[in-house]
């Protein structure tokens, strides 16, 4: 026999919804068929799965240990030494934690590591955080069965800074309603060719070309646009000679206030202001230059500072890589 009682994470959902995440690897009418002989329990008393679940509720199953590991998705995984690690499926690396509550964890994402998945067998930041989650104890294996820690906003993998994962359901639902509604601010740092000076707010039209994973921007809405607004200020100007050709490139801050895909990168490259670094939208000879002379090899664009909707702001810290672009060209101005 197996007993389980709900929680927080769980709670407010139909019984056969959870009851088909827990044995997972069941087929419907099995599950149904074990509620009807009564194998399955609600508080001790037949259930027939519709009845929604509140904190506290017992489920009970009268199952074989046997049958109990064939239907669920349960890891069986070892651990290694002392490091509370799922290995196999949820490394543990060091994280640079910028916030963390209850119910949500925020991290300051490193370039080349991936919000989530896009293939079965990448490792992304989602991994890296239920294994965090799981070493410090903050969620178990039983409960990753029924609930899963999930991110709740996206990076490209060479963009850098904050990222939120919801610990809780109730973490999950509060970023997500945030985002959507645009009740959350969000403001990037980004280095652009070219001078600009003060503050601007701009707005177009962006489409997405699936196939080649791009975006192009327009002035005027067509077929499948979306619409997009982008705010940004000059936080600081470089200036440089280089073989007699003067060079001028921008410290920006930018407000994302449509959250669209590439739209930064491809919003800010429309008005002949591409980001430095970015080989799909960005200047081609800056990008090679700042490869050849400073080593960088991805678009110097980083989530900065995020102010929720009930006053808290976050900030993360720019890259070492951006940072060392900044010192170069403050020593060659």
């Amino acid at each position: 026999m197996k007993s389980f009682q709900i929680n927080n994470n769980e709670a407010g959902q139909r019984f056969d919804k959870y009851l088909k995440k827990l044995l997972s690897q069941a087929p419907g009418s099995f599950v149904y068929k074990m509620l009807r002989k009564k194998n399955i329990t609600l508080n001790g008393k037949k259930a027939d799965g519709s009845e929604k679940l509140n904190i506290g509720d017992e489920v009970k199953l009268f199952f074989s240990d046997e049958t109990f590991e064939k239907f669920t998705a349960l890891e069986n995984s070892t651990t290694t030494g002392n490091s509370g690690c799922i290995t196999e499926k949820y490394p543990c690396i060091p994280l640079d934690i910028v916030y963390e509550d209850a119910d949500i964890l925020v991290i300051n994402k490193p370039v080349g590591m991936l919000s989530q998945k896009a293939t079965p067998s990448d490792i992304s930041a989602n991994e890296y955080i239920i294994g965090y989650l799981l070493k410090n104890k903050s969620i178990t294996k039983e409960e990753l069965v029924t609930f899963h820690p999930s991110i709740c906003n996206r990076l490209d993998r060479n963009t850098s800074g904050l990222l939120i994962a919801g610990k809780s359901l109730n973490g999950l639902q509060n970023m997500a309603k945030q985002l959507n509604d645009r009740s959350m601010e969000k403001y990037y740092r980004c280095l652009v060719k070219g001078k600009i000076t003060g503050e601007q707010l701009i707005e177009g039209w962006l489409k997405k070309d699936e196939k080649s994973n791009s975006v192009k921007i327009y002035k005027e809405e067509v077929s499948d646009s979306k619409y997009i607004k982008t705010g940004y200020k000059a936080v600081e100007n470089f200036s440089f000679s280089d073989n007699n050709i003067k060079e001028t490139y921008t410290l920006l801050e930018v407000h994302l206030i449509t959250g669209r895909s590439h739209q930064i990168r491809a919003h800010l490259a429309s008005i002949g202001h591409p980001i430095v670094g970015d080989s799909k939208y960005g200047d081609r000879k800056v990008n090679t230059k700042f490869a050849k002379e400073v080593g960088i090899h991805s678009q110097l664009l980083h989530a900065y500072q995020m102010k929720f909707e009930d006053g808290r702001e976050v900030t993360a810290t720019l890259s070492k890589e951006f940072q060392k672009v900044l010192e170069y060209l403050k020593n060659n101005g």
